[in-house]
């Protein structure tokens, strides 16, 4: 299985996120799953990936070539692809994958996460989508969701096609339950 994994290209303040990046690397390769990510070697990216590949797992990034040249590209990788543009890249990722998971991260992170989401609630994509909520960073946009459903602006089934969790093994059973 291949889990395509939204994540920042900073490592944020808290330090439990950069142990979470590499906890995530470690269980993708335990459970024979393949990373396909942003193609950075910087931040939660970078941590991901060198946990993946520290563990003889397959880490393939998928980044525009814009960014190539802007940004540090991870030249450990299994595979990079290269493609025009950041939609391009959204595509992309979720074409390769069978999850699409989001550590915490910047409003890249959470518009790629929002997008794979807003698509599955309308049937283009079939891959669970997952907040990996380390120490309730996403918390916050959980209880907005809810308040969506409260609201009458998102349906109580479309509200369960998401899962905001900090367990790697709950994480695991939503991915069984839902492919």
């Amino acid at each position: 299985m291949r889990i395509a994994v939204y994540c920042g290209a900073h490592i944020g303040t808290d330090p439990a996120y950069l142990e979470a990046a590499k906890e995530l690397g470690q269980w993708i390769v335990k459970n024979n799953h393949e990373l396909i990510y942003g193609g950075s070697k910087l931040g939660l990216m970078g941590a991901v990936a060198d946990s993946v590949l520290a563990g003889d797992g397959t880490a393939i990034g998928i980044m525009p070539k814009f960014l190539q040249d802007r940004e540090r590209v991870h030249t450990g990788l299994t595979q990079m692809i290269t493609v025009e543009d950041l939609d391009e890249r959204k595509k992309t990722m979720m074409k390769y994958s069978d999850v699409c998971l989001a550590l915490p991260g910047g409003v890249g992170t959470l518009e790629e996460i929002s997008e794979a989401y807003s698509w599955a609630r309308v049937g283009q994509n079939n891959n669970p989508c997952v907040f990996f909520d380390v120490n309730h960073f996403y918390q916050p946009l959980q209880d907005f969701f809810d308040s969506m459903v409260k609201q009458g602006f998102l349906s109580k089934e479309d509200r369960q096609l998401v899962l905001f969790s900090d367990s790697l093994s709950e994480i695991d059973a939503f991915i069984q339950h839902t492919k």
